[in-house]
């Protein structure tokens, strides 16, 4: 009686190499990624010229969805020179450059402040500043890029 061998276990990836490109998905999913991916590119877009439209988020929407659809483009933006670090950056490592932090986070304490300005609702002042907190908690523990 023949007895199955167990298979070798796959050698693990090292902690700092970047995950692996996920497989297109195919049909209707490969529509709406692409077609994600443009919107997101379009908001990015938007989001380079008007001041409370942020543009990297948008981004990293688009470089994921690009993945799942189309992964030339999605490495078109990678190679960006000027957005294609900080989205390199946020694959690879999960990290934020502390200048980006620094501005973000106080991009959002003047918008609180504009929140607070104009608004007597305490409710809308609370949702405003819990949802702006923990955001702003989100980006200051994100680690800081390791050198290149």
């Amino acid at each position: 009686m023949d007895v199955p061998q167990a298979r070798p276990a796959a050698p693990e990836a090292p902690l700092d190499a970047p995950a692996a490109p996920r497989a297109p998905t195919g049909g209707r999913g490969r529509v709406f990624f692409l077609a994600l991916g443009y919107v997101c590119v379009a908001l990015a877009a938007a989001g380079a010229v008007l001041p409370v439209l942020p543009t990297t988020p948008f981004l990293l929407v688009a470089v994921w969805a690009y993945m799942r659809s189309h992964p030339e483009r999605a490495e078109k933006l990678l190679a960006h020179p000027r957005f294609g670090p900080y989205l390199r950056d946020w694959r690879d490592q999960g990290a934020i450059p502390t200048r980006a932090k620094l501005l973000a986070i106080g991009m959002m304490g003047v918008s609180f402040g504009l929140v607070y300005a104009t608004s007597d609702r305490p409710a809308v002042l609370w949702g405003v500043g819990v949802t702006l907190v923990c955001t702003g908690l989100f980006i200051a523990t994100r680690p800081v890029p390791k050198a290149r």
